[in-house]
């Protein structure tokens, strides 16, 4: 028998099944709902198993849905727990109905009542084919996969599912409904999310900052009113600035930083710092009032060392005009 989960804003009722699906559809013409088999919560008006029925709308079965319902729906209020230091991995607690998004190849373990769906995108286009291939097109650009796994939970009582990131950092979880719903972070760093968090791309419009801010043009923006896990490298540090308070970042090291915060870059310094003080031409400014998350280890630094141990007489300069020199110096040129 068809078992039916349901929401309306702040309320999440299921499984429901038969009669007392149809009662709580009588009563709450607005919500929306979802079954074993449907890629996304659909409201219950454009669902002809439910609408068909005798009900206030009968006349007008498959009605689409008020303007603006979609825009009420909330992402999934997910329970999260994460283990580990250095190699993290986070844990999602899921009720009856809820579902939790993730990228392709990140799940750890899950519960047997957990179904896996892959879907183009992160699942939240409702619009036709195109616009959902556009959508996995914007993922690819940001560094994510075309796809998207939609993890549900089709059981009773409570379930879970574990993602890990794939090098050694730190989990960030953020709540976006506290950062007024959007967030802008480095590109490939998405690894989880509440269903119903949307992933795009956030276009840096000053030229030098695209071309030397560490991220280059394309960042990842994250927007919904749900739980975000990001993945960033080495530890992480939140920084709180105020109106006007300017903080000055290795441009690798910005992990992320809320849609308010001003970034651009400065250059380092003379001749001699550019030359031989392995920060690279410039650092980023962060100009506040904001919020910004930094990283210690930038993968970026990570593979950099490690090619330099892979490869013998790889550079050790630190990425300065030091290194050439410096192999000289010390012998390492064979």
């Amino acid at each position: 028998m068809t078992q039916w989960f349901f929401h309306d804003g702040d309320q999440r009722v299921g499984p429901l099944d038969g009669q007392a699906a149809l009662d709580f559809v009588r009563v709450h013409p607005d919500a929306f709902c979802w079954r074993n088999g449907m890629a996304e919560w659909l409201p219950v008006r454009a669902v002809g198993e439910l609408s068909s029925q005798p009900n206030p709308w009968a006349g007008a079965p498959g009605m689409p849905p008020p303007p603006g319902a979609r825009s009420r729906a909330r992402a999934d209020d997910i329970d999260f727990k994460i283990h580990g230091q250095e190699m993290q991995f986070v844990e999602v607690e899921l009720d009856p109905g809820e579902s939790a998004i993730a990228e392709a190849g990140a799940m750890v373990y899950k519960d047997a009542s957990v179904q896996m769906n892959t879907i183009f995108g992160d699942g939240n286009n409702t619009g036709g084919f195109l616009d959902k291939l556009i959508g996995a097109g914007k993922r690819v650009i940001t560094g994510e996969s075309l796809f998207t796994t939609v993890f549900t939970h089709t059981g009773r009582g409570k379930a879970h599912v574990a993602f890990s990131a794939p090098y050694p950092g730190t989990i960030l979880p953020l709540n976006l409904a506290d950062l007024g719903g959007t967030l802008i972070c480095q590109k490939d760093s998405f690894l989880a999310a509440a269903k119903g968090v949307s992933i795009g791309i956030h276009f840096q419009r000053r030229i030098l900052t695209g071309l030397f801010g560490g991220e280059g043009f394309i960042m990842q923006k994250l927007t919904g009113d749900g739980w975000v896990f990001a993945h960033v490298g080495g530890s992480i540090m939140e920084r709180e600035l105020a109106p006007g308070e300017v903080l000055h970042i290795d441009t690798g090291c910005v992990a992320a930083f809320t849609p308010d915060v001003d970034f651009d870059l400065v250059q380092v310094g003379g001749v001699k710092s550019v030359l031989f003080g392995g920060e690279g031409l410039f650092f980023a400014t962060l100009r506040g009032p904001g919020r910004v998350w930094i990283q210690s280890l930038p993968f970026s630094r990570l593979a950099g060392r490690m090619l330099s141990a892979a490869m013998p007489g790889a550079s050790k300069g630190e990425g300065s005009m030091l290194g050439p020199l410096g192999d000289i110096v010390m012998g390492n040129k064979r």
